[in-house]
Order: structure tokens, then C-alpha cells, then sequence
């Protein structure tokens, strides 16, 4: 990584940092470990999961829990717990691997996720010695099942706004809590629960709930549209008696172990929603060749070829933007003490400064998941609607995906939100950026030769340009009031989004091409995705700059937009470089990249 790159200790700042400076961390960079690691949990999935999976679906809790606590003997519940507890405090790139690999059954793999994640986190990076030694050692092993409580009924998206109520007892030995929480993973099946209330009307706390406590009961399984092999239920608290040394970190700190674990929760669901892709690919693409209409496979139908393209080029997009984003966050984990007694503590600052990247990951690995499946069933047709076909489960599961750990509305709210304020407390150079843009335009060209990928990477740059001239004219009309014009604050996360998978998928591909591969292909894949991503850059500009002057652009920033058109438009041959892109698949039998 650049020392360019690494000045700017914030998320976002590959919106000013330059295309020819920047380093992207891949699954090319993994090492041996981690593609151990890789295939050991592939094998896992295929031999115990997908085998079992019929069973597993049908809300099989002791299979579940059971295959859980094989995960434990494979040290794989273990993978951020501290090795004192029994962990073995891996990175965070092994995090994402055995979450993109553990894909045959969704529901085992929430299962396994909330088990892992926002279940067992708080207590790992912010428990005390006593609450890690009583509870992290069986965790790890599976003896003990988390789940992780901050939805209520009348607080989703608006989990500080919570109701439930947490009142010190008189002899201070216990907090007394009252209240309801819904919609909670492992529900059912817990025997310990991270739980968020307000301690004395308003302050926002966490506590380490035992499933044996006192007034605290667990409500029915909800009936999902999917997921039907995890348990959902919701969480009970009628002056519940929960021990005063169950307080996690201190009272008034909830937001910080709420969203911080949230963090690790998104890029978790990204890799999965990578994984998930692949496998949709695949089905689909072998299905395709199996089946014949009209005398022929219909594999050789260009509408089904353009279809296995589109989800390959997405699916290599979503790869290449998710690694990047946990390479940056392990980069500066990396360069924390980890015996400062606030190592946690600042680990999850870590995480916080990259809450752009994390929410990127979550939107766009969860949105190309569901246009993959979508897409696939499509291609089995009538056949994609039965239940003994793959597709039809893979669609219903998969559609959570877009509303928890923070829907993708909240999370673009998140990307354009901490771009704004990295503006306007110049945090990063943003500022100067938008005020030399217009010598960009007028004579700006990069330093340096990109190979077959120069014209996407001048394209990239111009992109950048217009996103921030497109920020400045809102910050401009708007100020601190654009966060509540959240249709422009979407747009403007969809093209930040857009840049940074952009520029994150030609970074990938030239990586591959330096390396001596020649399989042309990836560099098919970056030239198809800049080029579409400049058609939606444009038209997101257009309807923005038309929501901000009301309808009334001014002509001159309408001409301005004309020059960033004139510059990025390319005459890519999409349709041509998608047949090239189909074939590798159909002869790979598999998602090769």
C-alpha cells in the first residue's frame, strides 16, 4: 500500500487519492494459511452442511448446534477470540474467508455468523477479564450459543432509540430490565445474549444476559420467508435481575459495542454474499449448458449469455471490493499494541474509521447476491420456482441479506453521511480536491502508463471529479442540511459506491495481468464494469444535479457536466467482451477467478 495512501487515516480516501497510487488487497494476496483455511471450510460446507441440508432446514436444533460445536473443534469459532479463552485470534481476512466459504445452508450460516460476530464480540473486545473467563472459553467450543438483542418494535434502523429500561437495583447487586426485543438470530437456541437498554431512562448500555435470569423470557419462532433453519424469536424482560458485574464496558457506552461489532458484521455479510454469488453462478451456468429449447443448449441463447456475464462481472466486482475493504481495515489493526490494555478498545475505533468501506461491502456484496440468485432463477425458469431446484430456497434466504446488519438504506445513509463529514472537518483534502478540479479537466492526465486498463483508469479518475463536483454542489445548496435529502444522499453513496468497486475491480485485474496470468478475461471484467459504471455515473449526476436546482440547472453547470461526458465516455464493445467473459465460465464449469 502506498505511503499516499496510508497519510489519510480515514475511510473515503480513495476518492483523492490517485488510481496510480492506490494498492488493493485480493484474495490473490491470501496466504498459504488462508487458502488452508479456505478449503478446509469448503469441504466442511460440502461434506457436513450441504449434505445435511434438507435437515438442517427443516429447524433441526440439535443437528444445528451440533455441527456448530464441530466448527469449534475445527477452531473456527475461535477465529477473533483471544487465544488465552481457547481462540486463536486470527485476522480479519480469515474472518471474511470462512464467511464467504460456509454458504450451502443460509440458515447454519447466521447460525454461525451471530455465534461468531455480534453475539460474542462484545463480550471480546469489551468484557472484562471475569466476563472473558466465564464465558469465552465455551463460545468457542459451542458449549454455549450466542445471540445479540438491540431491535425493538419501535426501534429497527433507530436502534438508540430503544425503549427497554435497565434501573440499578437498590443494593446495587442487580439492573432490573424491562422491556421487549424482537427479531433476534439464535433466539431460541442462546444460552447467553448481548442486550442493549437504557440505564436510567438515557443512557444507552449493554449487558451480558444469562438465558437462566430472573424475569427474562423467550417469546415464540417467528415463521420467516427464509432462513426456516435458524431460530428467530424475540427477548422478554419483565423486571428481569441481571448481576451489576453483567454491565459490558460502562454504562452509557452501548453505541460503541453496538456499532462497532456492526462493522465486522458488514463485510462479514459481503464476503458471504460473495460466496453466495459464486455458487449461484455456477448452478445457473451448469444448468444452462444441461438444458435444451429450440434444437440447442440454451447456453448458446446471447439474452442467457449476457445474463451469466452480468453475474460473473458482478460477482468479480463484489470479490475485489470486499478484500479491499478488509485489507485496509487489517492494515490498520495491524499497526495496534496488542498489549495496551485498550487494544479492543482501539481496535474498534480501527473499525469505525473505515465505516464508509464496511457499509460499501455490506450493500453491494447483498445486492449482488440477490441480482446473482434473481438471475439464476431466471435461467432455470419454471424450474427455478420448485423447491427441489436450488434457486427457489436461495431466493427466499437470501432476501434478509438487504435488511439486517443495518439495511441498505440506513448504510448509504452511513457511506454519504461520513463522506460529508470527512468534507466538512476536512479529515481528508476534499476540499481541495473539488478546487482543482477544473485544472483537472482542462489538462489533468495521469502519470503513469496502465497497460490494456489505461483509458478505465482515466476514466476512474474523471469519475472521482465528478462525484466530488456533484458533493460540492449539494454541500453548496444544502450545507449540514443535506443529510436529510436522503434521495441525493442515495445517489451520492451509490456513485461513491460505484467509484470505489470500479476502482477496486481494475486495480484487481491489472494485479492478476502483472502476475503472468494471461487469461484475458479479467480484463474484460474491468473494461465491461467501468464502462456500465459510467453510463450510471452520468445519469445519477443528472438526477441529482436536477434534485438540487429543483429542475432549474443552471446552463453552465449542465455544460460542465457535458465535459465530464466528453472525457469519460468509451466506445467499449460490451456486448462482445460479455460472450468472452460467458464462454470462460461455460468452459470452466465453475467460477474460475
Amino acid at each position: 500500500m502506498s505511503d499516499t495512501e496510508t497519510t489519510y487515516k480515514t475511510g473515503g480516501s480513495f476518492l483523492v487519492v490517485p488510481i496510480t497510487e492506490a494498492t488493493v488487497y485480493s484474495r490473490e494476496d491470501f496466504t498459504e494459511e488462508h487458502r488452508e483455511i479456505y478449503e478446509m471450510v469448503k469441504e466442511f460446507d460440502k461434506e457436513r452442511i450441504l449434505a445435511q441440508k434438507e435437515e438442517i432446514e427443516k429447524y433441526d436444533k440439535d443437528l444445528t448446534v451440533s455441527l456448530i460445536r464441530e466448527m469449534g473443534e475445527l477452531g473456527l469459532l475461535g477465529i477473533d477470540a483471544p487465544e488465552e479463552y481457547g481462540g486463536m485470534e486470527l485476522d480479519k481476512i480469515t474472518s471474511a474467508i470462512v464467511a464467504e466459504a460456509l454458504t450451502y445452508s443460509p440458515s447454519f450460516s447466521v447460525t454461525w455468523s451471530v455465534q461468531t460476530g455480534i453475539g460474542s464480540l462484545p463480550i471480546v473486545w469489551f468484557g472484562t477479564p471475569e466476563q472473558k473467563e466465564k464465558y469465552l472459553p465455551k463460545i468457542v467450543t459451542g458449549e454455549v450459543i450466542c445471540a445479540y438483542g438491540l431491535t425493538e418494535p419501535s426501534a429497527g434502523s433507530d436502534a438508540l432509540s430503544g425503549k427497554t429500561t435497565a434501573m440499578l437495583s437498590e443494593d446495587g447487586k442487580h439492573y432490573i430490565l424491562n422491556g421487549e426485543k424482537i427479531f433476534i438470530t439464535n433466539g431460541g437456541w442462546a444460552d447467553v445474549f448481548i442486550v442493549f437498554a437504557q440505564v436510567d431512562g438515557n443512557k444507552f448500555s449493554a449487558f451480558i444476559v444469562d438465558r437462566d435470569t430472573e424475569g427474562f423470557t423467550i417469546g415464540a419462532e417467528e415463521k420467516k420467508m427464509g432462513m426456516k433453519g435458524s431460530s428467530t424469536t424475540s427477548l422478554i424482560f419483565q423486571n428481569a435481575k441481571v448481576p451489576a458485574g453483567n454491565l459490558l464496558y460502562k454504562v452509557g457506552k452501548g453505541a460503541a459495542i453496538a456499532f462497532n461489532v456492526l462493522n465486522i458484521g458488514r463485510f462479514k455479510l459481503g464476503a458471504a454474499g460473495v460466496g453466495g454469488s459464486k455458487n449461484g453462478i455456477e448452478a445457473a451456468s451448469k444448468y444452462a449448458k444441461e438444458r435444451r429449447a429450440f434444437g440447442q443448449s440454451i447456453s448458446k441463447f446471447d439474452a442467457i449469455i449476457k445474463k451469466i456475464a452480468d453475474m460473473t462481472v458482478r460477482t468479480f466486482a463484489a470479490d475485489s471490493m470486499v478484500y479491499r475493504t478488509i485489507g485496509l481495515l487489517q492494515k490498520e489493526i495491524d499497526q495496534l499494541d496488542k498489549s495496551d490494555p485498550d487494544y479492543y478498545i482501539h481496535l474498534g475505533e480501527a473499525m469505525e474509521k473505515f465505516a464508509i468501506e464496511t457499509s460499501m461491502a455490506k450493500v453491494y456484496g447483498s445486492e449482488t447476491s440477490h441480482f446473482v440468485v434473481n438471475e439464476g432463477l431466471q435461467i432455470f425458469g419454471g424450474y427455478g420456482f420448485l423447491e427441489e431446484y436450488p434457486m427457489a430456497s436461495a431466493y427466499r434466504d437470501d432476501r434478509i441479506n438487504q435488511i439486517w446488519e443495518g439495511t441498505n438504506e440506513i448504510n448509504r445513509q452511513i457511506i454519504a453521511g461520513y463522506m460529508m463529514k470527512n468534507a466538512l472537518l476536512e479529515e481528508l483534502p476534499i476540499r481541495d480536491a473539488i478546487s482543482s478540479i477544473e485544472n483537472y479537466m482542462s489538462n489533468g492526465k495521469l502519470d503513469e502508463s496502465n497497460g490494456p486498463l489505461a483509458t478505465e483508469c482515466e476514466t476512474i479518475e474523471t469519475g472521482k471529479r465528478l462525484a466530488l463536483f456533484i458533493l460540492n454542489e449539494a454541500l453548496k445548496k444544502f450545507g449540514q442540511d443535506l443529510k436529510h435529502e436522503q434521495q441525493i444522499t442515495e445517489i451520492l453513496a451509490d456513485i461513491f459506491m460505484d467509484l470505489f468497486t470500479a476502482e477496486s475491480t481494475v486495480i484487481r485485474a491489472q494485479k492478476i495481468m502483472s502476475d503472468g496470468n494471461h487469461d484475458r478475461t479479467v480484463c474484460s471484467i474491468a473494461k465491461i464494469f467501468t464502462a456500465e459504471m459510467v453510463l450510471r455515473l452520468l445519469n445519477m449526476s443528472l438526477t441529482a444535479l436536477n434534485g438540487i436546482y429543483g429542475g432549474h440547472t443552471k446552463p453552465m453547470v449542465i455544460d460542465q457536466l457535458r465535459h465530464f461526458q466528453a472525457r469519460m465516455m468509451m466506445p467499449t464493445d460490451i456486448i462482445n467482451l460479455k460472450r468472452e467473459v460467458a464462454n470462460r465460465i461455460y468452459q470452466s464449469n465453475t467460477y474460475p477467478f
